[in-house]
């Protein structure tokens, strides 16, 4: 089958399509002819060679994790009923930018009439994050809430969440067209923080009173400067790393304010005691609630290109890679 290989961690220069084996239904398995896959920002760090200590990968691996198809085969246990079924799914690790990928069954949901395939990709992953967080947050009611990177796929489903529940919205990017995607996507106030001194702007929109919630998406400084704008007593979310590490915050500080930090483990942790589910997702976007935006489809053999892309924060909203 033809695949997409990360040859060994680098630039995206060291992705390549080749002929690959073929993989085989396991037990609890379906094998699934892919049509569409998702691109998030922590795939091309792991084609760095970045977060070793979280993902256990080692070239050549064909990369991907999230994507839509339609079921080929099943393994043994597998009901029969799912041959020839449109999908979505998540592989065990990676695998997804392939012509053909396995997927655990429990790990796959069914894609639900009236909705199509490349929105149901494009929302799947994002769309279980942002609605994890959601529900590991505080009412969003009538707070103050900051969301930085909101311009990404994660960030516009975030921003889209925080308007319907009420909740007065701060959404930050770089660049005109991204403040253009996000206001309207339902942000109140939108501020380029590309713009020295933009936490001021975020404390004026706030009448000087500060953050109640963020949803911290952009890593590094950003992060550490985003956290300087929460209240004490408030709440804040480091799940985002683009920018080359998570928030840059001091863990002290955060005690001595009584502000609650949710980082990456933590997150992980949360989410084996909140439940969100595959059809949970795809019900929320069914109604209106998650309406992702996407930027650029790319062939599988522009995979380079859509990770530069990434990288370069050129997008606005998503990339998805069609396979076939």
């Amino acid at each position: 089958m033809k695949a997409a290989v990360v040859t060994k961690f680098g630039g995206a220069e060291v992705i390549e399509v080749r002929n690959w084996p073929e993989p085989v239904a396991g037990p609890g398995e379906v094998l699934v002819d892919v049509e569409l896959t998702d691109l998030i920002f922590v795939e091309t760090a792991i084609r760095k060679g970045d977060h070793g200590g979280f993902f256990d990968v080692t070239p050549p691996y064909v990369p991907g994790n999230s994507f839509g198809g339609v079921v080929r085969s099943v393994g043994p246990e597998v009901d029969d009923k799912w041959i020839g079924r449109t999908v979505l799914g998540r592989t065990a690790a990676f695998g997804a930018h392939a012509e053909l990928t396995a997927a655990a069954v429990d790990q796959v949901v069914e894609v639900p009439d009236g909705l199509d395939l490349q929105t149901a990709v494009a929302v799947f992953g994002d769309g279980f994050t942002a609605v994890l967080l959601e529900q590991l947050a505080p009412s969003l009611q009538g707070k103050e809430v900051l969301i930085t990177a909101a311009a990404g796929g994660l960030g516009v489903l975030l921003v889209q969440l925080a308007h319907r529940a009420g909740a007065h919205v701060v959404a930050a990017a770089r660049g005109q067209a991204k403040l253009d995607l996000v206001e309207a996507q339902g942000a109140d106030v939108v501020i380029d923080y590309s713009v020295a001194g933009w936490e001021k702007q975020v404390l004026e929109a706030t009448n000087g009173n500060g953050i109640d919630l963020a949803f911290e998406g952009a890593g590094g400084e950003l992060g550490g400067v985003a956290f300087g704008t929460v209240k004490d007593g408030g709440w804040f979310s480091a799940h985002g790393a683009p920018s080359g590490g998570f928030a840059a915050y001091d863990p002290a500080e955060a005690e001595r304010r009584g502000i609650t930090v949710k980082g990456i483990m933590e997150l992980r942790v949360d989410s084996s005691a909140v439940s969100v589910t595959g059809e949970d997702v795809l019900r929320r976007a069914l109604r209106g609630d998650l309406m992702p935006v996407i930027d650029r489809t790319f062939a599988l053999e522009q995979l380079g290109e859509a990770h530069t892309a990434v990288e370069d924060r050129s997008l606005l909203g998503k990339a998805l890679i069609r396979i076939r």
